[in-house]
């Protein structure tokens, strides 16, 4: 005759899975900032033919947006 088998312990469960690196919310909002200063890059770029100008505006163009784009986005 066989015995039954013991019940496994049912103590805390192992590492779950991670979630993902990026939310959907975060990468709409990353995403929509890129393409704003992609434009306002290329507008300041097309008006004053100064690559370092068109490169800073697109930088605060984006950054800018990041802040407002999360908060409009929801």
């Amino acid at each position: 005759m066989s015995s039954p088998s013991a019940p496994t312990p049912q103590g805390p469960q192992g590492p779950s899975e991670p979630g993902p690196f990026l939310t959907v919310h975060t990468a709409v909002v990353l995403l929509a900032a890129v393409v704003i200063a992609l434009i306002v890059a290329g507008l300041t770029f097309l008006s004053s033919s100064t690559v370092a100008g068109a490169v800073l505006a697109g930088l605060a163009g984006g950054g800018v947006s990041v802040p407002v784009l999360r908060s409009l986005i929801g």
